[in-house]
């Protein structure tokens, strides 16, 4: 008999070999082994679903309750660095060592009785990250669905709240090849009588149907709540029918760019939906939104040069991330460290920002599912039209950053983006300072 993994790494070794399938949606076999361990909440839920801003969502979500005085746990993927960072128990992120008891509980789950039920890397983790959350003493429990909805091991738990945020194409490999069959995959995740909050402005008409067929309580934004600003301070308020609630003179969100007041907007619906469970202050609103941290969401670190950090991967939070870096205003000259994985709309991201990079430095990423350095110079330059720009390849995002550190004057800007390996691969040692020609440790 196997000896039993006793440290995380071991464990994520271990739940890596265990399926056939690193993606294999359904939840049956999730869902049975959730039943033999017991994992229910008897506090508040929030799921959130959807292309882009799920993350930039829970983080909001988290640090207005936070500051409303709850205890948060929230669970969200993949990681940038250390996989301990997917689960944060009133703040922080968790504890290995608590980690590591709920994986041997997720493990006798599954081998219980002989009869051993095979699950995915992501399956596994999800069980093992819900168990912990189960056994604390939590007034909230915040949830950002993996993939999809419908069929993603999140949907084993029943939300008291769904947000359904920005949806575009990505993953239609296994969701579905357009906008109204990802949307039906996304809206798996309400439920009858419960409210879903939808934050996408013009979300996809599967997504309407779907709250319509079962009856959900749906918070559709421009229809149910409203958004109204200046370049100073935006407003948010809800219809007559859902109460007549308002925030006015409200600071933009800590969380850089436009689009993240669609995702502010809907937190405070989805926060108007469970009012009577978990009130929360004009304060706590006013303080969550300013103060709100998620590292590589158009994260802008100061020096010399700029450093622009952002995990958009596909063409719809890249043109969000160009949207963005055109506002910033003048720099000499933008240098680009860029990798990506192959499965994704190469052609039509780099379309998007390259009007905008002067100087590509392309890197391989330490994952299979990975397009090499060399192949995305190759999609590159077969689109590429400016004479002017030129291009580098690199076996990792960190020696790609350092070779644009050498060709950076102080005045320019250098962007990492297009995976969460890329950002994560400079973030290993710490958010790097830069000064001039070299980096300097923090």
């Amino acid at each position: 008999m196997m000896t039993e993994p006793q440290t995380l790494d071991q464990w994520l070794a271990h739940c890596e070999r265990l399926h056939p399938k690193s993606i294999d949606m359904g939840l049956a076999r999730v869902q049975a082994v959730a039943q033999r361990m017991g994992i229910r909440f008897s506090c508040p839920v929030f799921t959130v679903a959807g292309t882009n801003g799920k993350g930039s969502t829970c983080a909001m979500l988290e640090s207005i309750l936070r500051h409303a005085g709850y205890r948060t746990g929230v669970y969200t993927s993949p990681h940038l660095v250390h996989f301990e960072e997917r689960l944060r128990l009133l703040g922080e992120p968790v504890n290995a060592i608590e980690l590591v008891a709920s994986f041997s509980s997720v493990e006798r789950a599954r081998c219980q009785n002989d009869e051993e039920i095979s699950l995915t890397y992501f399956e596994f983790s999800t069980l093992a990250i819900l168990d912990v959350m189960a056994r604390q003493a939590l007034d909230v429990v915040i949830l950002e669905v993996g993939l999809g909805g419908r069929l993603d091991a999140v949907n084993i738990i029943d939300p008291d709240c769904a947000i359904i945020t920005s949806i575009d194409l990505d993953h239609m490999e296994l969701l579905g090849p357009d906008r109204e069959a990802i949307g039906f995959e996304k809206a798996g995740i309400m439920r009858t009588g419960r409210p879903v909050v939808v934050s996408d402005p013009m979300p996809p008409q599967s997504v309407l149907d779907r709250a319509r067929d079962i009856d959900a309580d749906l918070w559709r934004a421009g229809v149910d709540f409203q958004v109204a600003g200046d370049k100073q301070q935006w407003g948010w308020s809800t219809t007559a029918a859902r109460g007549s609630r308002r925030y006015s003179g409200l600071a933009y969100p800590a969380l850089r760019g436009a689009n993240q007041l669609v995702n502010a907007a809907g937190v405070l619906a989805a926060l108007a939906t469970l009012r009577e469970r978990l009130p929360v202050t004009a304060q706590a609103v006013r303080s969550g939104l300013g103060q709100v941290e998620l590292a590589g969401r158009f994260q802008i670190v100061p020096g010399q040069p700029t450093l622009v950090l952002d995990v958009s991967h596909n063409p719809h939070s890249v043109a969000a991330l160009a949207a963005n870096l055109d506002v910033m205003g003048y720099f000499p000259t933008t240098h680009a460290v860029f990798g990506a994985m192959a499965d994704k709309d190469l052609v039509p991201m780099l379309a998007k920002v390259n009007p905008l990079i002067d100087k590509w430095y392309f890197t391989d990423l330490p994952t299979a599912r990975a397009d090499s350095a060399h192949g995305l110079a190759a999609k590159w330059l077969a689109q590429n039209q400016r004479k002017d720009a030129v291009a580098t390849t690199h076996a990792d995002p960190l020696s790609a950053l350092q070779s644009a550190m050498a060709a950076a004057d102080p005045a320019d800007r250098i962007v990492v983006f297009g995976s969460f390996y890329t950002v994560g691969g400079i973030l290993k040692d710490g958010i790097p300072r830069l000064k001039a020609r070299h980096m300097v440790d923090t």
